[in-house]
């Protein structure tokens, strides 16, 4: 696929141009390469996990988590956060999925256009927040992993994960903001890994969503996997949604154009019956939505004729309210402490058997997130995901 090449502007006339930009108005327009045979990924490894050399770091799982510890060791501790098992029956689910959404926070944008007032600078540097990432991610080792604003994907995230035994497949944005912050690293996008010794990769597709057949500037990821102990096919979805307020209309019109397209994604494939949009194959859709549970976009989800359910809705009393917050911050603007960030399922052929907790206010402190003991501006959300047997 060929590179395109994007003029840098301000970010509301590039917006402007992803909205309104005339030609083709299908969705697969040329995108930024997935896979690059760059050869900086090959010589610009992050020098602190990757031996000079070297296109993958191969880690003990162990030892990584402990160097990271290691380098966190004058900062505070992490939050401790625990698994709620929603499971009741005697027996124990077998084999499930561990899935993990997160929001990493863009590095361009945490230190450059955020304006996180209450982090101070050497919280938001690289070269502390990289231990906190992996250590966050080592801390729960999901077998699928599904994370925004990723911004290290070459010389960081890919090689470490790669190295433990992740295949991945990453989506710039066309016009990311980061590329307006002096010393970046290159656009954002969205990841996809995705444990190659539980899962071999059946199809994989990157799209650029699209608002009334429009392309936009956002974009996601899909991905078909078989699972190697059931031998059953799941589709899982990775996207970031257009982010501020008044852009309700565009976040669902993007929200249907992922609808539609997991849909065709899965009904190209075996067990999937031809128009019919319940099929044997179950969805697993990540994302910051940059929505809250009212917004229409939501609401879509909720209405799918594909039978999804917001998977952290397990958390509260009655099974049917959103999590208080998955990120909280504090910008010059204000205090924003709301829920953006989803797992949506197949209720009908997966079942949730566990949901990670949030933390609570006195974990994350006053000056909200994030900080010397987290790295992002949003939670983290992992949920543990069993095949239901048909009946």
């Amino acid at each position: 696929m060929d590179t395109m090449v994007c003029l840098m502007g301000g970010g509301a006339s590039r917006l402007y141009s992803a909205v309104t930009l005339s030609g083709s108005s299908r969705s697969s327009l040329p995108l930024p390469p997935s896979h690059l045979d760059s050869q900086s990924a090959d010589t610009n490894l992050d020098p602190d996990f990757c031996k000079r050399g070297s296109t993958v770091c191969p880690h003990d799982p162990a030892e990584l988590l402990q160097q990271c510890k290691d380098a966190l060791r004058e900062s505070p501790p992490r939050f401790h956060r625990k698994f709620i098992n929603l499971f009741v029956e005697d027996s124990t689910p077998s084999s499930p999925i561990r899935m993990m959404q997160w929001n990493v926070l863009a590095q361009a944008l945490g230190e450059g256009l955020d304006s996180f007032v209450q982090c101070p600078l050497e919280a938001l540097s690289w070269s502390h927040r990289k231990y906190l990432i992996i250590e966050e991610i080592l801390t729960y080792r999901p077998h699928i992993l599904c994370l925004q604003e990723v911004d290290h994907y070459y010389d960081t995230l890919q090689p470490v994960l790669a190295g433990l035994g992740y295949s991945s497949n990453f989506c710039p944005k066309p016009w990311s903001p980061c590329l307006d912050v002096e010393g970046n690293n290159g656009p954002d996008g969205c990841a996809l890994f995705f444990d190659q010794s539980r899962f071999e990769l059946v199809d994989s597709i990157s799209i650029r969503l699209c608002a009334m057949r429009i392309p936009t500037n956002q974009v996601a990821v899909m991905t078909m996997l078989r699972c190697r102990i059931t031998e059953k096919c799941v589709c899982v979805a990775v996207t970031h949604l257009k982010a501020r307020a008044g852009w309700d209309w565009l976040r669902s019109a993007q929200g249907s154009d992922l609808l539609r397209h997991l849909q065709n994604l899965v009904q190209k494939h075996p067990g999937a019956p031809t128009g019919d949009p319940s099929s044997d194959i179950p969805l697993l859709i990540c994302g910051d939505f940059n929505a809250i549970p009212n917004e229409e976009v939501y609401q879509r989800f909720v209405t799918s004729p594909l039978s999804l359910d917001s998977a952290y809705k397990k958390l509260s009393k009655d099974g049917l309210t959103e999590p208080e917050y998955t990120t909280w911050k504090i910008r010059p603007t204000g205090e924003c402490c709301t829920t953006l960030d989803y797992i949506w399922y197949s209720q009908e052929l997966l079942r949730v058997d566990t949901v990670l907790d949030m933390p609570t206010e006195e974990q994350i402190g006053p000056n909200r997130l994030p900080s010397f003991s987290y790295p992002s501006d949003h939670l983290s959300l992992v949920c543990d995901f069993s095949f239901k047997e048909k009946e």
